[in-house]
């Protein structure tokens, strides 16, 4: 009895949300990475880069003040060839001016780490510094060369020792900050690293499940086509069997009952006419009864063999077809070649059966389809096998079309039932070659 299976749904729709899930998960993941790598990209040039300027411009602030200490120093050598501080006006002008435009480029491009006041604080004291340059040298100018120079002493330099701490200060936080900078982009680097082998753990994961899911759905799916298929080929089987018990009963009713029948009223006729006086008008009609009678005796009988020839069981497949193809011939009127070679093997019961409709399908097919007027049966023993081969030359398969139609099927499961292969191939010539090779000592598990 075969088991109905319950309908199951279809992995399409899980595989279909896997797909739209993961798509929707790298969108995500490359949203987010554009992200941090922007976030980088901007860390970078309004942190490292313009930190960098800055500490230029400071390093050439502090290259300045260190260039009016030295012109201080200088200024307060009074050995006999030293010269009067109005000397060193232009040169401090100059690095004025340079320091002026060394501040505005630096305020530009100064990153946060320095506080407003701190900025103050360096503006405040470097216009304290030049307010004492300019009177300085405004004393130098009056003629008050000593006062001028103590000025120098005890409070330029004062000053420029405080500008310059502040100006180094100012260097140091730039450092920092470059180094908290440089700390921050790397772990932004270790953050979207980890993050990217998350991501990838992820989506493996879900290659795997998903992988997972359609290699147990394709499973189930070939393990229900596979149970389908069984079944079918059973039913196909069962059916074939049965219809064989079926064709076997016909005929031996025919055979034996209508046969029996038949022939007792020939035998009744044919004492009727004897005991007819001689010249009895009656003797004719009797004659055409008998005749009438023996040839539904001999159609009987030959409809008995058609649908399941007596000398299967009796003489076996070999003798069969040594009757069976002849009268093909005449019937068909088309010519059989007929080929045996090996040592004849006995095939009989439901293994000669099957092999002898292949034989019968195969060249119905020859006389409906293929318009070939010639044939050839080839049976071949072989040590292992049993090999059969019908050939003809006539129209054959369409080219690329795989071999349909109910009687071909039932070829294919009676050579399964055979556990053997047949096989419908395209010769040289054109036409079509049935090759049926079944296994030595095989037996049919469906026999009626």
């Amino acid at each position: 009895m075969l088991r109905r299976l319950a309908p199951r749904p279809s992995p399409t729709l899980g595989l279909f949300l896997g797909l739209i899930i993961t798509l929707a998960a790298v969108v995500a993941y490359s949203w987010y990475i554009t992200r941090q790598i922007s976030g980088l990209r901007e860390m970078q040039n309004n942190l490292v880069a313009r930190n960098r300027k800055d500490s230029l411009q400071l390093l050439r602030i502090q290259n300045d003040l260190n260039s009016l200490a030295l012109a201080m120093r200088d200024m307060l050598d009074t050995t006999e060839n030293s010269y009067p501080l109005t000397a060193w006006s232009a040169q401090f002008q100059r690095i004025h001016e340079d320091l002026n435009d060394a501040l505005r480029l630096e305020e530009q491009v100064a990153v946060a780490g320095s506080t407003p006041e701190q900025r103050q604080y360096l503006v405040n004291s470097m216009a304290q510094f030049w307010d004492a340059v300019d009177r300085t040298f405004a004393l130098a100018d009056s003629g008050k060369e000593n006062e001028a120079r103590e000025q120098v002493r005890l409070s330029l330099q004062e000053r420029q020792a405080t500008l310059s701490n502040a100006v180094a200060r100012f260097l140091v936080q730039n450092n920092e900050s470059e180094e908290q900078a440089a700390q921050t982009i790397g772990q932004i680097y270790d953050r979207v690293q980890r993050q990217v082998y998350l991501f990838l753990t992820a989506t493996l994961i879900a290659i795997a499940l998903t992988s997972l899911y359609l290699i147990v759905s394709n499973r189930q799916l070939f393990a229900r086509l596979a149970m389908l298929s069984e079944q079918r080929s059973d039913l196909a089987q069962k059916l074939i069997s049965t219809q064989e018990s079926t064709l076997r009963y016909i005929s031996r009713e025919l055979h034996d009952e209508f046969g029996q029948i038949l022939t007792a009223m020939g035998s009744m006729l044919r004492r009727a006419d004897k005991h007819l006086p001689p010249g009895s008008p009656i003797t004719q009609d009797l004659q055409e009864v008998r005749e009438v009678t023996q040839n539904t005796l001999d159609k009987v009988r030959s409809l008995s063999q058609a649908l399941h020839p007596v000398m299967l069981d009796e003489l076996g497949l070999e003798s069969t077809l040594d009757w069976y193809l002849p009268t093909v011939e005449r019937q068909a009127g088309i010519r059989i070649s007929y080929e045996k070679s090996g040592v004849p093997i006995a095939v009989d019961g439901s293994a000669a059966v099957h092999v002898y409709r292949v034989v019968q399908e195969a060249l119905n097919n020859v006389m409906r389809h293929s318009g070939a007027k010639q044939a050839w049966v080839r049976l071949r023993s072989q040590p292992q096998t049993l090999e059969l081969e019908i050939e003809d030359h006539g129209n054959g398969f369409s080219s690329g079309q795989k071999p349909q139609g109910i009687g071909l099927v039932a070829m294919r499961e009676r050579a399964e039932i055979l556990g053997g292969t047949i096989s419908f191939l395209r010769p040289a010539e054109g036409g079509t070659l049935v090759r049926l090779i079944v296994p030595k000592g095989t037996k049919d598990t469906h026999a009626g």
